[in-house]
């Protein structure tokens, strides 16, 4: 079993930058792919990176450019750095973990989450 917990949303000015971070306990997640989600009041969630730990990502096109996703394996933490903030940035971010290395878009494919952390990008 696996238990996330995300932190580091705020609210952030439109062109600013923010990191999210996923704290991992309870087993090691050296075998799982890693995902961020978000999910913004009125739409569906919304795939937004992926990771292998071999270092293989993925990401949505909305994200690509501006977004990166990356881990501290000593930490078992991975984070999402955002830059280039924009207001449709704005919603509550999800760490998810999936039990096998695939990378995966789709969120039924992750077996945990976190809880949330809140982004809000001001105009």
């Amino acid at each position: 079993q696996v238990q996330l917990v995300e932190s580091g949303g705020r609210l952030v000015q439109a062109g600013g930058s923010l990191t999210v971070s996923c704290a991992a306990s309870g087993r090691t997640f050296s075998n799982y792919a890693m995902g961020w989600f978000r999910h913004a009041p009125g739409k569906e969630r919304e795939f937004v990176a992926a990771l292998k730990w071999s270092g293989i990502t993925s990401y949505a096109d909305s994200v690509k450019g501006r977004f990166t996703i990356s881990r501290d394996n000593a930490k078992n933490t991975v984070y999402l750095r955002m830059s280039n903030l924009k207001p449709e940035d704005t919603a509550v971010y999800y760490c998810a973990a999936r039990t096998v290395v695939a990378l995966s878009p789709y969120d039924w494919e992750y077996d945990y989450w976190g809880q949330g952390t809140q982004v809000t990008v001001s105009s």
